[in-house]
């Protein structure tokens, strides 16, 4: 059963955004000759439960009760192998350029949800793979808003339980 909830940003090809190439590289249908940097993707097999484009669309590539492939070698609160354990939602987005209002609504009413689903999910238990990955990972950046993500859920400032 999932316990933790894992924020990623992600951009294809970097800095861009639109044109379908996530959802391709979750679904493993990435052309990697369609840009010079998908190339370093072939060797890949990654996955996320769901993605927030910019506008606030949702897509979901896995089952919320299977495992994907988004947090690679990682550790929580004492427990390595995120994947095992966790939800992984993907922000259309970079660790740079803020994120766009939509995303912060539809993610902060899919975390509600998820909590009530899951109820080993808890604020404390909402973190960015930089987090859970330090030093290999920096997403979803100093660019994402924490404190309105709080703001949305209506809860107050959550302090994130250390990695």
């Amino acid at each position: 059963m999932p316990s933790l909830l894992v924020i990623h940003g992600i951009s294809l090809p970097a800095g861009e955004f639109g044109g379908g190439h996530i959802q391709r590289l979750f679904c493993n249908r990435l052309d990697y000759t369609a840009h010079p940097s998908f190339a370093t993707l072939a060797e890949l097999r990654v996955s996320a439960h769901l993605l927030i484009a910019r506008n606030g669309d949702l897509s979901q590539f896995v089952p919320f009760e299977q495992a994907a492939w988004h947090a690679g070698e990682s550790c929580f609160d004492g427990r390595d192998q995120c994947n095992d354990f966790s939800i992984g939602i993907e922000l259309e987005g970079t660790d740079e350029i803020p994120y766009e209002k939509p995303q912060y609504e539809v993610l902060s009413a899919v975390a509600k949800t998820l909590m009530q689903s899951y109820p080993l999910i808890t604020p404390t238990r909402i973190t960015g793979h930089a987090d859970i990955a330090p030093g290999r990972k920096t997403d979803p950046g100093p660019a994402f808003d924490w404190r309105y993500l709080w703001q949305c859920m209506q809860l107050p400032e959550v302090k994130q339980s250390p990695t």
